[in-house]
């Protein structure tokens, strides 16, 4: 949809919900471009595989956290890695399969005649038809839709769309932005199953927990509660107008002070703050992060957070709803987070 028809259909469609399977409002999507494609099984079944391996193994070692592909999922591997099969405009980068999703990396590379969205759903189709045989135990099982053409009564016992189909509906997309990015995407699918071991070996600090209360607001939370616990807690809050040299000071200030037992806290909103904070990680020093962007129950730390999470010297605190679009920071939310910070740090 491009903005014109976007802005003529904004009065009637009701509140915007956070979703991550909302297409890119004016972007055009036959056109060259690099995409991150992330899919989920219906129900988030484990079908695609299992994880095998630890986290503490070295990279390229047998046991180095990898997924072990089902049937089902070496079909999958094998329909996505053909996809140029069926379209040559379109090269297949990379493909990352875990037990209960896939991320993969396609490029267009010459315009298409269609949008990208069909190149998905054949690929779901003919994985539908790969799930129906290896899952469901029969050749040819006609989908909730062939059903209804058909006149046929769906067996409403099975959970939302488990019948006849793998994946759930729609799909989430990434737009590749610039000249680093298609690195970071390709180390984030390479470290996607150490994620899920670290995750899997230390269940209790990336669970995400809703309704925290502290001193009287109410949190979303991952990582190590027991952080609230330190007698010793550190606002970290300083000017914007900081000189480089007066943050360099700061820096050097609030860490002495973590190093002597201080958990810091903060939400990293002025230069001074998130170079305080990215110090303070990088030393492996205890840290209390308030984020502006909400928690969903899927959500995990962002990757420079998770050894650190997974070490639990981090906690992440989310006093707000779960928003898929990021929206600049207002002055109020910014006094709001500093507010809060400051309750935390005298509780």
């Amino acid at each position: 949809m491009n903005k014109e028809e976007y802005e003529k259909h904004k009065p009637f469609a009701g509140e915007k919900k956070p979703s991550m399977l909302r297409r890119r409002v004016g972007h055009d999507y036959e056109s060259r471009r690099m995409y991150l494609i992330t899919m989920t099984v219906e129900g988030r079944r484990p079908l695609l595989g299992r994880l095998a391996g630890r986290s503490d193994a070295p990279e390229g070692s047998a046991d180095w956290p990898h997924v072990e592909l089902s049937e089902l999922g070496k079909a999958v591997e094998y329909e996505w890695m053909n996809v140029t099969k069926y379209h040559p405009e379109v090269s297949v980068v990379a493909l990352q399969i875990m037990p209960d999703h896939l991320h993969g990396i396609l490029f267009v590379h010459e315009r298409m005649p269609q949008h990208l969205g069909h190149i998905i759903k054949g690929f779901k189709a003919s994985t539908n038809k790969h799930y129906r045989r290896l899952v469901l135990g029969v050749e040819s099982a006609a989908t909730p839709s062939q059903q209804r053409r058909q006149g046929e009564k769906r067996d409403r016992s099975l959970d939302n769309r488990q019948q006849g189909m793998l994946w759930s509906l729609g799909y989430n997309d990434h737009i590749l932005s610039g000249k680093d990015e298609l690195q970071r995407w390709l180390n984030y699918l390479r470290t996607n199953p150490l994620r899920l071991a670290i995750k899997r070996e230390h269940p209790d600090l990336f669970r995400v927990r809703f309704g925290l209360a502290i001193a009287g607001q109410t949190y979303a939370a991952i990582g190590n509660q027991f952080l609230l616990n330190n007698p010793q807690k550190l606002q970290v809050q300083c000017s914007r107008s900081l000189t480089d040299e007066q943050v360099a000071e700061q820096v050097a200030l609030f860490l002495a002070k973590a190093r002597q037992g201080a958990v810091l806290v903060s939400p990293a909103i002025s230069k001074g703050e998130q170079a305080i904070m990215r110090a303070a990680l990088d030393a492996r020093l205890p840290l209390i992060f308030l984020t502006p962007w909400g928690f969903n129950t899927f959500s995990k730390p962002g990757h420079q957070y998770f050894q650190a999470c997974a070490e639990g010297r981090l906690l992440i605190l989310a006093p707000w709803e779960h928003q898929n679009q990021r929206i600049p920071l207002t002055r109020e939310m910014c006094m709001a987070l500093n507010g809060m910070t400051k309750n935390i740090c005298e509780r």
